[in-house]
C-alpha cells in the first residue's frame, strides 16, 4: 500500500499552472516537523503535486505559512535534464487536502493574492 500522511506549514503560496488541455497542476512545498530526540526537532521540505479540482482549490485556498494535512501517495520519478544528467524526484501526489488554519488575508498575501496561470505542455513534467 502506497499512502502518506502528512501535517505541515507552506513554504510558499502554490503555483497553478495549466495543461495545453486545460487540467490544473499545483504544487507546493510543505515543512513536515520531524522530531529527534528530547526537544530536538529537524523539518523536512516535500513536495506536494495536486491536480485537476484539488489543484484549484489549493491555489485559491493556500498561502504561505498555513497548516494543512495532506493525504496522497508517495511518487518517484525520474527525468533527464537539460544537460543530459538524470535526476530522480520524490513527491506526494495529494489525494485529498484538509485545511487546519483559516487563509491568510489576501492584502497580507506576498503575491496580492494572484496565481500563475503557465500553460504547459501536458506531456511535459510541469516541475
Amino acid at each position: 500500500m502506497n499512502k502518506c500522511i502528512l501535517v505541515g506549514r507552506l513554504t510558499d503560496n502554490p503555483e497553478v499552472r495549466y495543461t495545453q488541455s486545460g487540467k490544473a497542476v499545483a504544487s507546493f512545498t510543505i515543512a513536515v516537523n520531524r522530531f529527534t530526540g528530547g526537544s530536538n526537532k529537524e523539518a523536512d521540505f516535500i513536495t506536494i503535486v495536486a491536480w485537476e479540482k484539488l489543484a484549484e482549490i489549493c491555489g485559491n485556498n493556500l498561502s504561505k505559512g498555513q497548516r494543512v494535512l495532506i493525504e496522497g501517495r508517495l511518487q518517484i520519478r525520474s527525468y533527464e535534464g537539460n544537460d543530459g544528467q538524470k535526476w530522480r524526484v520524490a513527491e506526494i501526489i495529494a489525494q485529498n487536502m484538509e485545511f487546519l488554519e483559516k487563509k491568510q488575508p489576501e492584502q497580507d498575501r506576498p503575491d496580492g493574492g494572484t496565481f500563475g496561470g503557465e500553460v504547459i505542455q501536458e506531456e511535459e513534467t510541469p516541475f
